[in-house]
């Protein structure tokens, strides 16, 4: 049976005017596929194999190519926006034709000229088409353990949970929603560390570095901030979460470490309504 999608060895059965049709093997009578005349070795013969890369013509017909695509059937990448439509996006995958992302398989907003995390797969209508819909094409078997350092691409935000991350585009994982800090949006790449490796092989990461790594950090960064407001700043450990946040652009929790380090390191005084360095 000829793979829509994938890259196989298919036999010359007959050669026409406008190429050669193959297939799987000699005794097949059905479905042949055209190989472009263009294409063909120079000393292809009847009964020889070759290499091609099956997809959709400009009239969704299987056709060959020796050409390779980008991707093929089940795998993930980044692919090229070359062109918009009402009904979707076109992406160049280094093919004929270019593969087709519906509008229903597309995650928030996409630009042309952009490049977007894709996953290649075959329609109900037996076409080839991305989807940014990318969670059933990543793994759970990732070599990381705790602690490691990743990196990996937003896929898809969920206002409760948090910002789930293909990471290095191949194993599944979850920046929980309390770990963002920042606004980040589908396609972000970001730099993460793996604070938990699950049951089922998913991955737990956080955007910050282990606590007391993070609190030298944090410490630092508020040492800047004092300096940049003239020695005074409107925070303390009453302060609210959202205020901090809004301030810092760190957690409540972290905030209270770094100032509890500073303080005991005598760089800051704590008065009425906030800090002030020493």
């Amino acid at each position: 049976m000829i793979r829509l999608g994938e890259v196989q060895k298919l036999i010359i059965k007959r050669f026409t005017t406008v190429g050669a049709y193959l297939n799987v093997n000699e005794a097949e009578a059905e479905d042949d596929i055209l190989l472009p005349k263009a294409q063909l070795p120079e000393d292809a013969e009847v009964g020889d194999k070759i290499e091609v890369m099956v997809y959709n013509d400009s009239e969704d017909r299987m056709i060959a190519t020796v050409n390779r695509s980008k991707l093929q059937v089940g795998e993930v990448g980044r692919l090229k926006v070359v062109s918009q439509t009402r009904i979707g996006s076109f992406l160049d995958w280094g093919l004929e034709k270019d593969l087709f992302l519906p509008f229903s398989e597309t995650v928030g907003s996409v630009e042309l000229g952009k490049e977007y995390l894709v996953g290649v797969y075959i329609d109900k209508s037996d076409r080839l088409c991305a989807t940014m819909n990318i969670r059933n094409f990543l793994y759970t078997d990732s070599p990381y353990k705790a602690n490691d350092k990743v990196k990996g691409t937003i896929y898809n935000i969920h206002p409760d949970l948090g910002a789930f991350v293909a990471v290095e585009d191949q194993y599944e994982g979850l920046i929980p929603k309390k770990e963002l800090f920042e606004l980040y949006q589908v396609g972000d790449i970001v730099e993460a560390r793996v604070t938990n490796v699950q049951e089922d092989g998913k991955l737990d990461l956080s955007l910050r570095e282990k606590a007391h790594i993070q609190m030298d950090k944090d410490a630092k960064f508020i040492v800047s901030k004092l300096e940049n407001a003239g020695g005074f700043l409107p925070l303390n450990d009453k302060s609210s979460p959202a205020q901090i946040k809004k301030e810092l652009n760190m957690s409540k929790a972290g905030f209270k470490r770094a100032i509890g380090r500073l303080y005991k390191e005598k760089l800051i005084v704590f008065e009425d309504g906030g800090i002030r360095q020493k």
